[in-house]
């Protein structure tokens, strides 16, 4: 644990999801290739899947609507119709197709649950503070176990920007009626979490457990190494 700024009192957390409570790249990984499975069958054009291909129509999707970069899983509606229709040109086909997919992805995507060690962690922090998710994500939450530790749940498809927007942190100290200085965000990713919180007026613990590479831009207020430093800390 290393400290970087003053922490000031705290009276509610809350918890970034990917990468901070479950390790996300292996869950990633094989949900993409249950989809490069799904496509090569269903799509025999696509053959053999090149991942640059669909990169590609994403990059696309984002340029032409820009506003989706707030919302994965329309971007990720939208980027695979995209492609489904460079390759086919049959509107009906595309929009079937599209919405399996996504589908199929969403559930393989939440195809998993969160640790014993981190949920018992959870739950003993939620007796002593009010605790929230803010994630750009989109992870079925109760489906993977955490449901029941969080007060409230901010995702951009609930009509919020992503992080570091301060539009999730902002809604989330106004339910919770309380200054954003009261809040402590823990978080993986130097931009969204980090940058994110301190620009919204909270405090933020980086937390560096799986180093993602998603390195910090300002220095939080303080650097966990693992989620159980949180018992020390608070």
């Amino acid at each position: 644990m290393r400290f970087y700024r003053r922490l000031q009192p705290i009276t509610a957390l809350s918890f970034d999801l990917d990468d901070t409570l479950y390790h996300n790249q292996p869950i990633m990984l094989q949900a993409e290739q249950v989809m490069q499975a799904f496509f090569t069958t269903h799509l025999p054009q696509c053959r053999p899947y090149k991942r640059q291909f669909w990169w590609h129509h994403r990059h696309l999707t984002l340029r032409a609507q820009p506003a989706l970069q707030h919302d994965v899983t329309k971007l990720r509606y939208a980027s695979y119709y995209s492609a489904i229709m460079a390759l086919t040109e049959d509107h009906a086909f595309a929009v079937q197709l599209t919405e399996r997919a996504v589908r199929l992805f969403l559930q393989h995507r939440s195809n998993f649950v969160v640790s014993n060690a981190n949920q018992t962690l959870l739950g003993q922090l939620a007796k002593r503070y009010p605790l929230i998710a803010i994630t750009n994500g989109n992870v079925d939450v109760e489906r993977i176990g955490l449901s029941s530790y969080f007060q409230h749940i901010y995702h951009p498809a609930l009509g919020y920007q992503s992080k570091p927007y301060a539009d999730m942190f902002e809604h989330a100290c106004q339910q919770l009626t309380i200054s954003p200085i009261q809040l402590l965000h823990v978080g993986d990713c130097g931009r969204a979490d980090v940058f994110g919180a301190i620009n919204a007026g909270c405090q933020a613990a980086w937390l560096s457990t799986y180093q993602t590479g998603k390195a910090i831009q300002i220095l939080p207020h303080v650097e966990l190494s693992s989620l159980t430093e949180l018992t020390e800390l608070l």
